[in-house]
């Protein structure tokens, strides 16, 4: 017997997920508009238009290593070690760097998914999961041109000599780094913007609440600074294992522990399947509200 085809399917609205990636892949093509909507709109009449994706880091990193580095002479070391393995303070700043900026750019973008796109949605039907995703990807081209050059910078230390960095082992885990780090964005991004569509008073802490978390994370100093006793607590920062197993996988040396990995992947994947239903019930009614 010939299996019916239907154009429409009446679901229950109260499902606790209710969460279609087949009619997400099918929306494949509308993802990629927006986002290219996105990355071009981000430096639309800009004179270096893509150039600033390399600037803004290059720049924050000499910050880092001037204030950070030079002045506070904060540590660069995961992990008290004998061996003579000198990491340029530079080096060490981009590499927390370019892991930070995508996470609180995708945050901060995605947050403002309803706000911003509630002329479209107001119009047209389409999955509203198909914003996030957009914001997400479109911040990824952004990470991967500051990703480049970061290997650049790297090789030209590795070649010059004098630092004893090496590759690690921990290189092969660097796929499901950037996958964690683009879900855990997309979590929290996703967490707050439907929120935000009742408490409006939520997006103006988004700025500052990042801005602390960024200080509770190894971003500008090393984790060999935190106390030993509490280091616990910064390791539960679901961020925490990514940048410093990331600064691992390039410097050859650092802290890794695979049972704070796998309690921040825990981490993500709770809050991203709390996104999902979130936004889910949200995006029901978010009309009424925004």
């Amino acid at each position: 017997m010939k299996q019916q085809k239907f154009d429409t399917v009446i679901k229950s609205e109260h499902r606790l997920l209710d969460f279609n990636l087949k009619e997400l892949i099918r929306y494949k093509d509308l993802i990629y508009l927006f986002v290219k909507r996105d990355f071009i709109s981000k430096y639309k009449q800009t004179i270096l238009g893509p150039m600033w994706a390399i600037i803004q880091p290059l720049f924050t990193t000499v910050v880092f290593t001037i204030i950070f580095g030079n002045l506070a002479n904060l540590t660069t070391l995961d992990i008290v070690t004998k061996q003579k393995i000198v990491v340029p303070s530079f080096l060490f700043y981009m590499a927390g760097t370019i892991c930070w900026s995508y996470f609180s750019t995708t945050v901060t973008a995605t947050s403002n998914t309803f706000i911003a796109n509630s002329a479209i949605m107001g119009k047209v039907y389409f999955p509203r999961m198909v914003t996030p995703i957009a914001t997400s990807l479109s911040n990824f081209i952004s990470f991967i041109i500051q990703f480049l050059m970061f290997i650049v910078i790297w090789f030209f230390y590795i070649l010059t000599g004098g630092t004893g960095m090496k590759l690690s082992a921990y290189i092969f885990l660097l796929p499901l780094l950037i996958i964690q780090l683009i879900l855990l964005s997309m979590a929290v991004g996703i967490i707050i913007s439907s929120l935000t569509t009742k408490y409006r008073d939520l997006a103006m802490l988004v700025a500052f609440g990042l801005q602390l978390w960024q200080y509770a994370t190894p971003v500008v100093y090393g984790l060999a600074l935190i106390p030993k006793h509490v280091q616990w607590i910064y390791l539960l920062n679901p961020v925490t294992p990514i940048i410093i197993t990331f600064r691992y996988a390039f410097f050859g040396y650092g802290y890794f522990s695979l049972f704070y990995y796998c309690i921040g992947w825990g981490i993500t994947l709770i809050l991203f399947f709390c996104g999902l239903i979130l936004f889910n019930r949200i995006e029901k009614t978010f009309m009424d509200t925004v």
